[in-house]
């Protein structure tokens, strides 16, 4: 089995910071393409940010320049730093892995979801 579990949301004045991070347990052999996802009250999830196993990172237009996604292979946990926070930013923020295990089978798993409020 694998687990993902995120961590580092919370409430924050706007301009301010965050940084989110998501652990990846179990059966790993290995971790593709790691990438975060928000979603808003009453709107759809959306792709935020996406880093390959190469390290190649893509952003949404939205966070461009504001965050920045990274990873630690190591201790397969992927991070979100989140700066100038904007009130738009609020939402449900989900990591997903691309994940290879011990089977050899490959699949996309979910963390459960960490809140960010951007609020003054």
């Amino acid at each position: 089995q694998v687990q993902l579990v995120e961590s580092g949301g919370g409430l924050v004045q706007p301009g301010g910071s965050l940084r989110l991070s998501c652990v990846a347990s179990g059966s790993i052999r290995s971790i593709y393409t790691m990438a975060w996802y928000r979603q808003a009250p009453g709107k759809q999830r959306e792709l935020v940010a996406v880093i390959n196993s190469g390290g190649n990172t893509n952003y949404a237009d939205s966070v461009k320049g504001r965050f920045t996604i990274s990873r630690d292979d190591a201790k397969k946990t992927l991070y979100l730093q989140m700066d100038s926070l904007k009130p738009e930013d609020t939402a449900i923020y989900y990591c997903q892995d691309y994940i290879a295990t011990m089977t050899g089978a490959t699949s996309d798993y979910w963390g459960q979801g960490t809140q960010v409020t951007v609020s003054s």
